[in-house]
C-alpha cells in the first residue's frame, strides 16, 4: 500500500465532467490508502466549474480547490497542481474525463522501488480525425527534436514520485509543459515505466491545445523549448522545485 497520494485535475470550463472525476478519484484513492488528497486547479474557468467544486467540497473533505482568478494556461495549471500537492506520490489527469481516474489504481500497481514515474500511453485515441493526425505528427516531431523515448508524450495520465520535483523545475505555461517535463525527467535519468491506458471521446467542452488554430503557437513554443533543453542543455531545469512557481 502506498504511503500517501495526491491526485489533481487541471480544469478549464469542465463543469460538465469535473464532479464525476472528483468522485471517481476519491473512491479510487480510498481503496489505496488512508492518506490521500484530491486537488482541482480551476484555471480561471468562466463557466460554473467553481460552483460545482464549491458544492463538492461540502461533501468531500479530502477535496481542495486551487483557483486562478485569471487563466494561466495548461502549463500554469499543472505547475499549480504540482506545487500544491503534499503527498509522496502525485498522480494527475485532465478534468475533461478523457481519461478514467479509476486507472490511478493501475498506475500505482506498476510502481516499483526502482521506478520514479509511471507514464500512461493510449491504447487507442478517441478523438476527431484532425486531432488524431495532429497528435501523431506532434509526437513524431517531439521524439525527433528532443530524443524522447516514451511512447506517448501527450498522454496526461501519470504517477510521479514527489522527489522528482526536487530536481526538475517546470517553467512552461502552455501545453508544451508535458514535453518539458518528460524531457527533463529523462535527462535527469529518473526511471520510467509505461502502461497502456484507456482514452475516451470528449463528451463536454473543447480541447485547449490540439486544434488547428493553435498549431503555429505550439510550434513556436517547441522551438523555444528546444533551444533551452537541447541546444543549451544544462543551463535550466535542474535547480528549483516545482513548488517555486
Amino acid at each position: 500500500m502506498p504511503a500517501s497520494i495526491s491526485a489533481f485535475f487541471p480544469a478549464y470550463n469542465d463543469a460538465g465532467t469535473i464532479a464525476s472525476m472528483v468522485i471517481s478519484a476519491d473512491r479510487t484513492l480510498r481503496e489505496l490508502t488512508d492518506d490521500y488528497e484530491v486537488i482541482v486547479v480551476n484555471d480561471g474557468s468562466p463557466d460554473h466549474t467553481g460552483e460545482v467544486l464549491a458544492d463538492l467540497q461540502t461533501r468531500y473533505p479530502k477535496l481542495r480547490v486551487v483557483t486562478h482568478p485569471k487563466n494561466r494556461g495548461y502549463g500554469g495549471a499543472l505547475r499549480s497542481g504540482f506545487a500544491n500537492a503534499t503527498k509522496s506520490l502525485i498522480c494527475y489527469t485532465d478534468g475533461d474525463a478523457q481519461y478514467d481516474p479509476r486507472e490511478f489504481k493501475l498506475l500505482v500497481a506498476h510502481l516499483r522501488d526502482d521506478v520514479d514515474v509511471v507514464q500512461g500511453y493510449k491504447i487507442e485515441r478517441h478523438d476527431p480525425l484532425h486531432r488524431i493526425v495532429i497528435g501523431k505528427l506532434y509526437h513524431a516531431i517531439v521524439r525527433t527534436m528532443f530524443g524522447l523515448h516514451i511512447r506517448d508524450v501527450d498522454c496526461d495520465l501519470r504517477l510521479i514520485r514527489r522527489h522528482v520535483f526536487d530536481t526538475v523545475e517546470l517553467t512552461q505555461d502552455s501545453g508544451v509543459i508535458c514535453v518539458e517535463m518528460m524531457v527533463k525527467i529523462e535527462q535527469a535519468e529518473f526511471r520510467i515505466t509505461e502502461v497502456p491506458v484507456h482514452h475516451y471521446h470528449r463528451a463536454y467542452g473543447r480541447s485547449q491545445f490540439f486544434n488547428v488554430r493553435r498549431v503555429g503557437r505550439v510550434g513556436l513554443d517547441l522551438i523555444k523549448l528546444w533551444f533551452q533543453l537541447v541546444l543549451f542543455r544544462g543551463t535550466a531545469g535542474r535547480s528549483v522545485p516545482a513548488g517555486g512557481c
